[in-house]
C-alpha cells in the first residue's frame, strides 16, 4: 500500500480546481538541492514513492532525502461498462494536489553533481515538467 492518510474525515472528495502559484512549500528548506514543480498536475501516491526509490537508489544510502508532498486526495472511479448513476465510484487512489512552485523533493549531504543527477532521476518518474533548486541561504 503506498502512501496515504491515516484516517480522513470524509472518504471521498470533489475533483475542485487547481488554480494559481503554490505560496507555500514552494523554497528549499530541509536539504541543500531541490525539485521545483513547473506545472500543475495531481501527482499519484504510487509516482511519489517511484521518486523517492529512484533518489535513495542512486545516492546508496549516502545523503537524506525529504519528500515535500503528501497525498491527501482522494480520487475516485468507477469501474468499466458501468451504466450511469448508482452513486459515485470507489476510491482509485490517492494523489498529491501540486501547484507551479512547489518543491517536490530534496537532497542534503551530497555533492551537487550527485544530487543533481539523484534529481534527474526523479523528475523521469514524475507526470510534471520540473527545475533543479538550491537553498537560498546556507546554514
Amino acid at each position: 500500500m503506498g502512501m496515504m492518510p491515516k484516517r480522513v474525515k470524509y472518504r471521498k472528495q470533489q475533483r475542485g480546481r487547481v488554480t494559481g502559484e503554490a505560496t507555500r512549500g514552494n523554497y528549499v528548506a530541509f536539504g541543500d538541492y531541490g525539485l521545483q514543480s513547473l506545472d500543475r498536475a495531481w501527482i499519484d501516491a504510487r509516482q511519489i514513492e517511484a521518486g523517492r526509490i529512484a533518489a535513495s537508489h542512486y545516492l546508496k544510502g549516502e545523503g537524506r532525502v525529504w519528500i515535500r508532498i503528501f497525498p491527501h486526495k482522494s480520487v475516485t472511479a468507477k469501474p468499466a461498462e458501468v451504466r450511469m448513476g448508482t452513486g459515485k465510484g470507489d476510491i482509485e487512489y490517492w494523489c498529491a494536489v501540486v501547484k507551479p512552485g512547489t518543491v517536490l523533493y530534496e537532497v542534503g549531504g551530497v555533492p551537487e553533481a550527485s544530487a543533481k543527477a539523484a534529481l534527474l532521476r526523479v523528475a523521469h518518474k514524475l507526470p510534471v515538467r520540473t527545475r533543479f533548486v538550491e537553498r537560498r541561504h546556507k546554514v
